[in-house]
C-alpha cells in the first residue's frame, strides 16, 4: 500500500566534507551528532573514488561495484530515518567522468570525498522507522505511518 505524511520543513545545515573521507560514514556521524531522524540530504562536489550499489531485485541483495577514478558529483539525493533507532542515509549517487559519462546508483561505504558540500534539510513531523518489508527484502518506511492513497 502506498501513502504519505504531512512534514515541515525546520531548518537546514549547510557544510563541507573532510578530504578523503568515507562519504556515507560522515554524512552519517553528522546525523548522529545532530540527532537528526528525518531530513533529505543534496550534495554536489568530487569523489576520489566510489562505490556504489544496485540492488537486483531477483536475488534480493545490492550487487556493489567500485569506480576507482575521480568523478564529479552530478548530483547526491537521498533521505534521513531511522533504522532500529539509528539515523540511517538512504542516498543515491550520480557521478560523472572526465568525458562526461555518467554513473549512478546507491551510495555505498567506500565512497572517499575529494571535495563536497552539502545541505540537510531538516524536517518536523512523524519520525520513520525503516522496517523489513517481505515484499521488496529492503528496509522500507513501515505502512502504519501513511496516510494510505490507494
Amino acid at each position: 500500500m502506498g501513502g504519505y505524511n504531512e512534514v515541515k520543513f525546520s531548518k537546514a545545515l549547510m557544510g563541507r566534507l573532510s578530504y578523503g573521507e568515507d562519504m556515507l560514514e560522515e554524512l552519517t556521524d553528522i546525523c548522529r551528532r545532530e540527532r537528526i531522524a528525518l531530513a533529505q540530504i543534496k550534495a554536489i562536489g568530487a569523489v576520489k573514488r566510489a562505490k556504489l550499489g544496485y540492488y537486483n531485485q531477483a536475488e534480493r541483495v545490492y550487487n556493489l561495484f567500485d569506480i576507482n577514478k575521480p568523478l564529479e558529483i552530478t548530483n547526491l539525493s537521498g533521505n534521513i530515518s531511522l533504522k532500529d533507532g539509528v539515523p540511517m542515509i538512504h542516498a543515491h549517487l550520480t557521478l560523472a567522468d572526465r568525458e562526461g559519462r555518467a554513473f549512478g546508483g546507491h551510495l555505498a561505504p567506500g565512497t572517499i570525498v575529494f571535495a563536497c558540500e552539502f545541505i540537510i534539510s531538516i524536517l518536523d513531523g512523524q519520525t520513520f522507522d525503516r522496517e523489513f518489508d517481505e515484499q521488496t527484502g529492503l528496509p522500507l518506511w513501515g505502512e502504519e505511518y501513511w496516510n494510505a492513497y490507494i
